[in-house]
């Protein structure tokens, strides 16, 4: 696990001019449970998989929320995502207390990405081993933006963080132009689609082990949504409509090879079925 004698602190730089303390922290946000964040013209939205140490324990807590207008996902260390967020609550206060108005999404990402730079320079100290997705709406309409324990971030039209997060990251690629003009339930529809893609074969989508936040204008059938564009959590029972409309896994059979002379070339270009792995 340990590179030599350069991951001792996060001030040593390796001969090749890279600071494994950062990178070891890159790596927990690798491994922890996956979380998809894509938006609209109206809308964004996250979606995140909650773990759960056994059939006694609960399922951790995967969504946080900072502000009437903003809200985090995490996957990392959570204790981390604590602290930060924490800090962003204290930001998004500071802002209504002193300005009178809710602080813009960008300056609230821009306030952590600082905070957390600074751990990746200062001997003593380490980077936050966590990264967040982040959804707000401001004057500018609904944001989307990804925080990384190395003191970037980045925004996106969609985004997914965690374990097996390149298969959700697949299936958002090619469906992204699609995003901008869908409605509150094709969007977390779609969202749904690329979460379920960072699951093992044999787990399915749950309302226990799903978190769906969102935010932007409520739809019709969020009778309790009074503010337009707060951050809800949706979690539990009321999700369940939403899995109940996801299109159900295809497995797609071996074609068979069709019968070609010996002396005439297969035809080039044709289509490739593969069965999900």
């Amino acid at each position: 696990m340990f590179r030599n004698t350069y991951d001792s602190d996060n001030t040593v730089f390796s001969p090749q001019g890279r600071l494994h303390q950062v990178e070891y922290a890159l790596e927990a946000v690798k491994q922890g449970s996956a979380a998809v964040g894509l938006r609209s013209k109206t809308h964004a939205v996250l979606l995140a998989l909650k773990r759960s140490t056994g059939e006694l324990a609960s399922y951790q807590q995967k969504m946080f929320r900072i502000d009437d207008h903003v809200g985090i996902a995490i996957a990392g260390l959570t204790s981390d995502a604590r602290v930060l967020s924490n800090f962003m609550r204290q930001q998004a206060m500071s802002s209504k207390m002193i300005f009178n108005r809710p602080s813009p999404v960008n300056r609230l990402v821009s306030a952590i990405a600082d905070k957390a730079q600074v751990n990746t320079q200062e001997y003593g100290r380490r980077p936050y081993g966590v990264g967040f997705l982040v959804i707000g709406q401001d004057d500018s309409g609904p944001h989307l933006y990804e925080f990384s324990p190395s003191g970037t971030a980045y925004e996106y039209y969609a985004m997914s963080i965690g374990a097996r997060s390149q298969s959700a990251k697949t299936y958002l690629e090619k469906n992204y132009e699609k995003f901008m003009d869908c409605s509150l339930e094709h969007l977390i529809t779609h969202g749904l689609h690329a979460l379920r893609e960072t699951l093992q074969q044999d787990k399915e989508l749950t309302i226990l082990n799903t978190s769906i936040g969102i935010v932007g204008p409520p739809a019709a059938s969020e009778v309790l949504v009074q503010a337009r564009g707060a951050f809800r959590i949706l979690e539990g029972e009321p999700i369940a409509t939403f899995l109940s409309t996801m299109t159900p896994k295809e497995v797609v059979a071996a074609a068979p090879e069709p019968d070609t002379d010996d002396d005439e070339p297969a035809a080039a270009g044709g289509d490739v079925q593969m069965s999900d792995a």
